[in-house]
């Protein structure tokens, strides 16, 4: 939607965000450079990628990820390694696993194995498992098709160290050039590990009493789903829908996602041991913006689903304007499963550990927008990170813009005529460095309620958009010139926001 002074109604919100100091100011202050996430995971230096080995034990949330420790582009991979006890704030860690003479370490997935149907176990303590891709760059280099082979590490001291196991690699390579990404999970009924393991243009499934010894079930995906790039970084695991246990494999994609570039879609189905079978072949999206990729969910946490992505799209990632680091996560967010028409989504929305991470909101109620309402009275502390809550009774076309005095805007809104939300970065300040990053994305809305709400997450270069109870989530990175100082609110209707909240968020790196 363009903006038309004449015809919008802007309510301005006016929030004079402090924002963050130069890096001329901050150079001595390290994750406070220009474009350092405030609210947000990222190293305190050099690449970053996808979330690997993520596993919650004994109180601690462990986020491990590919690192690259010696450069801000991506380079030989390791496992990075941070914790969390709350998902909010996050302690990084020395480097948890190193490549050796077996290649570099790759995305994978960490278990707590209870049992110690592994062997790894000694007096008693339960060992920590990562089954991780080692990639041979030799072999990629010699034109062999079997440089990506599947190898563990455990951990007696509840994942601050690993060991290696010495029979690596477990799982070999029968001659596929993409080989990698496995997340493994228990299967209670059979009493077996299942490895969901991505295969070039599909998944195949292998099952283990050990975790040491494999053997391939089946595979899926051929011939449904999106194929307009690899296949990469698989999850499965079930939900429960009213009663009913259904199964669901994530298959992150690149490129080839709905907005250009990487992507997650998923498929709901069954699942018996061997076979997945989905009930529908209808592709769909986890994350409609372009900035949500390789994500995957944290194993041991029981029912609860906690999904983590890779705030980036290899569209653009070794490019984005930082210096010391590169790159960095989405907000945690719990899944959930939605019914909405004939259909069965997931939906996403931030954990509630966030709320408790946060003071309490400035509320406002029947916020009419017509005329110049001007609420910087009420919000005149505000700065970024914040959260936006907006409620309305009535669907209207309306947009949110973040905004700098360098005339620099992010928009984000809704178009009634199209039932889409939208994100319009082709004005938010650096965009040169890549082709398509200043564009604008759209995402449908699936519900035919005649109210909406929506929740943003906004960071000092990111914004993370949950609509409609999480139906519809996109996610976009920024990286304005000056730091954004104003956002309004503005409409081409007389519209009603029933409830506004602004709340203000506070560093995590204080």
């Amino acid at each position: 939607m363009k903006w038309n002074k004449n015809k919008n109604i802007i309510v301005g919100l006016a929030c004079m965000v402090a924002g963050l100091a130069t890096n001329a100011q901050n150079k001595d202050k390290p994750m406070h450079e220009e474009h350092r996430p405030q609210f947000h995971f990222s190293p305190k230096a050099h690449w970053i990628n996808d979330p690997n080995g993520m596993v919650y034990y004994k109180g601690v949330y462990h986020l491990f990820f590919q690192y690259h420790p010696g450069s801000s582009i991506w380079g030989p991979m390791h496992w990075g390694h941070a914790t969390s006890t709350d998902l909010v704030h996050w302690k990084e860690l020395p480097v948890a696993i190193y490549p050796d003479s077996l290649g570099t370490i790759f995305s994978g997935s960490a278990v707590v194995d209870e049992n110690n149907t592994s062997g790894f176990g000694k007096d008693g303590i339960v060992p920590l498992v990562a089954v991780f891709t080692q990639h041979d760059m030799v072999g990629e280099k010699a034109g062999r098709n079997n440089f990506q082979n599947q190898s563990l590490a455990y951990s007696l001291d509840e994942g601050k160290t690993w060991i290696k196991y010495a029979g690596n690699p477990v799982l070999k390579n029968p001659g596929i050039v993409d080989f990698r990404d496995p997340k493994v999970m228990w299967y209670a009924p059979q009493k077996k590990w299942i490895m969901t393991l991505a295969t070039k243009d599909r998944i195949t499934f292998y099952a283990s009493p050990d975790l040491k010894n494999w053997e391939k079930q089946s595979e899926f995906g051929q011939s449904i789903g999106a194929h307009g790039g690899v296949w990469e970084c698989p999850d499965l695991f079930s939900m429960d829908d009213n009663g009913k246990q259904v199964w669901v494999l994530i298959v992150n994609l690149n490129p080839g996602g709905p907005n250009g570039g990487s992507s997650t879609q998923y498929f709901l189905g069954d699942f018996d041991g061997k076979t997945f079978t989905p009930g529908s072949e209808q592709t769909k999206w986890l994350d409609y913006g372009p900035d949500d990729y390789a994500g995957i969910t944290w194993s041991n946490t029981g029912n609860r689903k906690i999904f983590l992505g890779w705030m980036s799209n290899w569209n653009y990632a070794n490019l984005v304007p930082t210096e010391t680091w590169r790159n960095a996560m989405t907000i945690p967010r719990e899944l959930s499963l939605k019914h909405t028409g004939n259909d069965l989504l997931i939906a996403s929305a931030p954990v509630k550990e966030l709320n408790n991470a946060t003071p309490k909101p400035v509320v406002m109620n029947n916020l009419l927008l017509s005329g110049n309402t001007v609420l910087n009275k009420k919000i005149s502390m505000a700065t970024l990170p914040c959260r936006i809550d907006i409620n309305m009774h009535e669907l209207k076309d309306w947009s949110l813009i973040l905004s700098n005095e360098l005339g620099e805007e992010l928009t984000v809104g809704f178009d009634k005529s199209m039932n889409q939300y939208y994100i319009d970065r082709s004005k938010s300040g650096k965009i040169d460095f890549q082709k398509d990053f200043g564009a604008r994305h759209v995402a449908p809305r699936f519900t035919t309620a005649s109210n909406m709400d929506m929740t943003l997450i906004i960071d000092v270069s990111s914004v993370e958009l949950f609509a409609d109870n999480g139906l519809t989530v996109m996610t976009e990175i920024f990286f304005p010139n000056k730091p954004y100082k104003k956002i309004n609110i503005q409409s081409t209707e007389a519209a009603v926001i029933n409830r506004l909240a602004y709340t203000k968020l506070d560093s995590i790196w204080k």
